[in-house]
């Protein structure tokens, strides 16, 4: 399984999410690939801490190799590390990824991820892709290249109207480059039970036909201890409340 999470908005949980959902499938015993393409390099720093500034070969030198047109050049899985927790690996963002876009898009390599991914899915059981908050050469690619899209939707007036404009991205993508590419679902992030707005906001996209994950994650000042000490929840708190949401939402998944 091929994984994007993608929401062209900022600082709706994107990171956080693909690292936990793919901390928990390495817990279960699935080898696991985290890729990080979005330059800011989060998912990285969640999972390796401070050293992910020492991790080298990264997804920038990866995708440099595509304009050099060596003859030499290594597979994928060269650009591969492991990371403290076992069954999890990951591909390192860079910043430079972002100097790179511009040239990768005139030289047409919007598919390469694709290719990568195809050669990557034989040795892992599941992939799952980190994208930037942004509709870019990266997140194309991605898409390009996934079977699936979860996207992250924090419950406020203004990621709903993203979100539409979101999933005619994902369908754009679907008619021109990949026929087989789905929207998994919608996961709720922050949702407090209590309020009014964020359960009519579900109600009504659900009531819009929308896929909106039963499973929904909470907010809690946890989350920051995490990113702080590079443990995902599952690692951290495995009892904590947060931590059982993303195990059910994870176990949803695997159900549909």
């Amino acid at each position: 399984m091929k994984r994007v999470i993608f929401n062209q908005k900022g600082g709706v949980g994107k990171s956080t999410i693909a690292v936990n959902l793919a901390a928990i499938a390495a817990h279960q015993g699935k080898r696991t690939l985290l890729i990080d393409i979005d330059p800011q390099c989060n998912s990285s720093r969640y999972v390796l801490g401070a050293a992910t500034t020492e991790v080298a070969p990264t997804l920038g030198a990866y995708f440099e190799q595509m304009l050099s047109f060596s003859m030499f050049a290594k597979e994928a899985s060269h650009y591969v590390h492991t990371t403290p927790f076992e069954n999890l690996s990951i591909m390192v963002a860079h910043p430079e990824l972002g100097d790179l876009q511009s040239k990768l898009e005139s030289r047409h390599k919007i598919y390469k991820l694709r290719d990568t991914l195809k050669e990557l899915s034989q040795q892992y059981d599941e992939i799952f892709v980190d994208t930037p908050p942004a509709y870019n050469f990266f997140t194309q690619s991605a898409l390009i290249a996934a079977d699936t899209c979860l996207i992250p939707f924090d419950c406020d007036d203004f990621s709903r109207q993203a979100l539409y404009t979101l999933i005619n991205n994902v369908k754009e993508i679907k008619a021109d480059h990949n026929a087989n590419l789905s929207i998994e679902g919608i996961v709720v992030n922050q949702f407090q039970p209590r309020a009014l707005l964020p359960q009519r906001l579900v109600d009504e996209l659900k009531e819009e036909g929308l896929p909106v994950m039963e499973n929904k994650l909470s907010s809690s000042i946890r989350i920051r201890e995490s990113h702080e000490r590079n443990l995902p929840m599952i690692h951290l708190d495995r009892n904590h409340k947060l931590s059982q949401e993303f195990l059910a939402l994870y176990g949803e998944l695997q159900a549909a």
